[in-house]
């Protein structure tokens, strides 16, 4: 799944730590970074710093219902408050 231009990342946040399975981000080299891990979730946030938001993230998400909260997330317009 691809998210673009999220800029509550504090909220994308909560949502991924209330899944179940695997929420990874992933690189466009390819590496994987476990965003269920709080110093993942730090380092993602320093970096939307520079910025104010994210332009793109790639997620892997292991289970088809954190999938859905997190698209209904995404759907609701609550990642750009």
């Amino acid at each position: 799944m691809t998210l673009e231009n999220v800029t509550n990342l504090a909220g994308l946040f909560e949502v991924i730590d209330s899944c179940k399975g695997h929420v990874e981000l992933v690189s466009a080299e390819g590496d994987r970074i476990n965003l269920k891990s709080r110093l993942a979730q730090y380092l993602a946030l320093a970096g939307a710093f520079s910025s104010g938001y994210v332009r793109r993230m790639e997620l892997q998400i292991e289970d088809e219902e954190d999938r859905d909260k997190i698209l209904e997330f995404v759907m609701d317009g609550k990642s750009t408050l």
